[in-house]
């Protein structure tokens, strides 16, 4: 029986990114997330040396499509620093002619961390440097705002910032993908239904698939990212825990894969793996338990 449904994982482009094809589906996942390039190095491989032909014949071969791109973790484009702006919106013009090169659905971005200047001294910046990157790319590829997980300085842990930037850049090219882990961490539950003792000094910004409705953001959403979370509800911690070994419950993950908007989308898991070698066939198998 043929999987219609996408469930991926992020996968190492070790060898060749049709090497990471290979990987994916090996795991038991029909679509995949990767990074063009070292996440923590600013150097990036030249576009020209990767073998398309291989990639789209691979893909074609195991029925493993779409690809994600998730950019480096050095982006910040909420910085103060020019030299570190320049360098964050030039990774990022990279990564969205690698999306439009290898026929992928989006690089997924954290846009970075205001230092505790405030999210009011760096919105204008946000918008003006996305529309320059957008501006700089083929119109194929998308960029795709990641929600944070509410550590202090982080853009995007609110998602009311998601959609104010959505608003003002109003480009088709830009949409986003909700971290479920992030979400949690940064005050959001998964359902309605979903109780939580909430501890001090925790946020609770409520109900995540109201807020999205709320906010008008399902019609740009573009993927999930899946993560258990090892930290508590509202703690404003980002470390990611394997399905069913973190403080997300059961019933959680249920509801929230059986919403109708979240059917429709591409679920893509980033856990540490019971190996701690990144997602595996344990977690791509109870994945597919909870959202199918």
């Amino acid at each position: 029986m043929v999987m219609t449904k996408k469930i991926g994982a992020h996968v190492s482009i070790a060898g060749g990114i049709d090497k990471a094809v290979v990987r994916a589906q090996q795991l038991g996942a029909n679509c995949l997330q990767v990074f063009s390039g070292s996440p923590r190095m600013w150097k990036r491989t030249p576009l020209e040396k990767i073998n398309l032909d291989k990639l789209f014949t691979k893909q074609k071969e195991l029925g493993v499509s779409p690809i994600f791109t998730h950019a480096l973790y050095l982006i910040n484009l909420a910085s103060d620093k020019p030299e570190l702006i320049k360098k964050s919106a030039t990774a990022l013009i990279h990564d969205l002619k690698f999306d439009a090169l290898v026929k992928g659905s989006g690089v997924i971005v954290h846009l970075g961390s205001h230092q505790g200047r405030g999210w009011h001294t760096v919105k204008n910046q946000l918008v003006k440097l996305i529309k320059k990157v957008l501006a700089a790319t083929p119109q194929a590829s998308q960029l795709l705002i990641e929600n944070s997980a509410g550590q202090k300085g982080k853009v995007c842990s609110d998602l009311a910032e998601i959609s104010w930037l959505l608003n003002q850049v109003d480009d088709p090219r830009l949409g986003w993908c909700f971290d479920t882990c992030h979400a949690f961490t940064a005050g959001y539950r998964l359902y309605a239904g979903h109780k939580i003792a909430v501890k001090e000094p925790a946020q609770d910004r409520g109900v995540a698939i109201n807020k999205i409705k709320e906010l008008k953001l399902w019609p740009t959403l573009k993927c999930v990212h899946v993560n258990d979370s090892k930290f508590e509800f509202g703690s404003g911690r980002d470390r990611h825990a394997n399905l069913g070994e973190g403080q997300i419950n059961k019933k959680a993950w249920k509801s929230f894969f059986a919403h109708d908007q979240v059917k429709s989308l591409p679920l893509i898991l980033e856990v540490p793996g019971f190996d701690n070698q990144g997602p595996d066939a344990e977690n791509l198998a109870r994945l597919k338990e909870l959202a199918t």
